[in-house]
């Protein structure tokens, strides 16, 4: 059964992530975009990754999509009418995706096995929060604070933009 939600999930987010390349509207594009970040959550949560899932539609599909749709209502972007047709692109992208997705759920039956020692003894996985936490701030610390260093320069650098152009409006 968790085969074929897989199967499910993974044929959406391929699906919706070839229309927001394809499509020529870019609010559909950023309807599809929500919909392959659900898709991608739902993923997570057959990974029995729950907070992970929740992460991804909060700050994905809740902070850097609207962000997006910010962008594309700021520059008044009604349609993209360089590209005559971009369905020939995304099908050449899509055929390998949907020609490997094939041959991976053809494979995947092959492999199953019973695990060794007949389940006695079995050890339940931590919890994902606190795995995710403890690998955070111990292994990966050092690129966790750069990472916030880098956003924190960004978050000054466009306060200074935002208010150059505010005081170059009033003068």
């Amino acid at each position: 059964m968790g085969q074929v939600f897989f199967g499910y999930f993974a044929a959406v987010i391929a699906l919706t992530a070839v229309l927001v390349v394809a499509l020529k509207n870019p609010i559909y594009s950023a309807l599809s975009l929500l919909v392959m970040f659900f898709h991608v959550a739902g993923l997570y949560v057959t990974l029995h990754a729950e907070f992970l899932a929740a992460v991804q539609i909060i700050v994905y599909a809740g902070a850097i999509l609207v962000l997006y749709l910010f962008v594309v209502m700021l520059l008044n972007v009604k349609r993209d009418d360089r590209y005559h047709s971009q369905w020939r692109v995304a099908a050449f992208l899509a055929v390998p995706l949907l020609m490997e997705f094939i041959v991976l759920l053809a494979g995947s039956g092959t492999a199953t096995s019973a695990p060794a020692g007949g389940g006695e003894g079995r050890v339940l996985p931590p919890d994902n929060t606190l795995a995710i936490g403890e690998i955070l701030f111990s292994t990966y610390l050092f690129p966790f604070e750069v990472a916030s260093l880098v956003l924190l320069v960004a978050m000054i650098g466009a306060i200074v933009l935002a208010k150059r152009d505010i005081e170059g409006r009033e003068a």
